[in-house]
């Protein structure tokens, strides 16, 4: 497993300093993010002082939001902490599930803009399963939150 790890770190780098369409290449990010640990949805977000909007995510259709405010839920909590944040189960929040759907957990990897302490994107991981996110995943969604952050200095 750590060398495919690390061929998909690797990948996503790479991928992340190519020329070409920005969006495409997160939407190939987002889809490598997914499949490594076969989570259901993987969004990648630029934030501004002012907005947390999408730049491209896996999978069909539209997320539920495509821009919000930077302090709003999980999201603004992960900027705000500048770390990790992890929602285990919201099954039970009928706001949530009316929001996201079948999404049960969620992790959010803030990226810090190089030697500085603002957070210029996110990687967002959904999963249909309650309590998805063991410590070994939130390692491994960090290590490919970081390989993509050419994605956001190499417009």
């Amino acid at each position: 497993m750590p060398i495919q790890i690390n061929t998909t770190l690797n990948q996503i780098r790479s991928t992340a300093a190519t020329g070409g369409n920005r969006a495409e290449r997160a939407k190939r990010l987002a889809e490598m993010i997914r499949k490594l640990g076969e989570y259901r949805w993987v969004g990648i977000y630029d934030v501004t002082a002012d907005t947390v909007s999408i730049i491209a995510w896996s999978g069909a259709g539209a997320p539920a939001h495509s821009s919000f405010s930077p302090g709003q839920g999980l999201t603004g909590a992960a900027i705000k902490q500048r770390r990790a944040v992890i929602a285990g189960d919201v099954g039970n929040d009928p706001r949530y599930l009316t929001a996201f759907g079948d999404t049960q957990s969620e992790i959010i990897v803030p990226l810090l803009a190089p030697g500085e302490e603002r957070v210029i994107g996110t990687v967002d991981v959904e999963s249909d399963q309650p309590n998805a996110f063991s410590a070994s995943d939130q390692k491994m969604i960090e290590q490919c939150a970081q390989a993509a952050l050419p994605l956001w200095l190499i417009r």
